[in-house]
């Protein structure tokens, strides 16, 4: 019973520290849409994460086969699992390093202008793409670490229940800090080079990223404090 408590535990912190990406990635997308429909897709996107999850746990045989080598090439073995965390890699990089361009680059009129022009449907459908790749490395590195299904079943619905309510604060704490956002734009531009690297095969130890964005998050969060303060005075 305490081994299966263990277990627990372990998999839905796992899966809240895997699943941060795809916080950070609804917030920042979610921010393009009037503010009445922010709160609607942050919850459309992780529904559908929680339901991508479940279904792929449901073809488990199915999914734990996406780690066999399906050809070889220049000394690199292609997976379906890496072969889908390539292509999500390249795209999350191509839409990260995007971002910081529209924040940073354009003029805010500009940028006001894009917000009207994003219809909810094709961010939708971008959270969705995302989901689906996150959710196989998920669920793949799940596998690894239990062998009951329900187990897997209780941490992903428990770990995206947690996400559900913490994802506003979150996402409203990006948008008051112009410079967090582009920290997390940041951070997944290290998260996509993880999931290249990892789809090529390399072993990217996604703790360094972690601890590292954490690092700058404390310093960030150091210099808003020291800056409030000097204000003060």
């Amino acid at each position: 019973m305490t081994d299966t408590i263990i277990q627990l535990i372990t998999l839905i912190s796992l899966e809240l520290i895997l699943g941060i990406d795809n916080i950070i990635f609804i917030s920042i997308l979610a921010d393009k849409l009037p503010v009445n429909q922010r709160n609607k897709i942050r919850y459309w996107g992780l529904g559908l994460a929680v339901v991508s999850r479940l279904v792929l746990l449901g073809f488990i045989s199915w999914i734990v086969k996406l780690d066999t080598p399906l050809f070889d090439y220049f000394g690199v073995e292609f997976t379906g699992k890496g072969i889908i965390l390539l292509l999500g890699g390249i795209f999350l990089l191509w839409k990260s390093t995007k971002e910081i361009y529209i924040k940073t680059e354009n003029n805010k009129s500009h940028e006001n202008s894009n917000i009207k022009t994003h219809s909810f449907s094709k961010l939708l459908f971008e959270i969705i793409l995302l989901d689906l790749v996150f959710s196989v490395d998920s669920i793949i590195t799940a596998v690894g670490l239990v062998d009951e299904l329900w187990i897997m079943f209780t941490a992903v619905i428990v770990s995206i229940a947690i996400m559900l309510i913490a994802s506003k604060p979150i996402s409203d704490f990006i948008n008051r800090h112009p410079s967090f956002k582009i920290l997390a734009l940041s951070f997944l531009i290290m998260i996509a080079i993880a999931l290249i690297a990892e789809g090529l095969q390399f072993k990217f130890p996604k703790g360094y990223i972690y601890f590292s964005m954490a690092f700058a998050f404390l310093v960030n969060i150091i210099q808003i404090k020291t800056n409030s303060f000097h204000k003060q005075e």
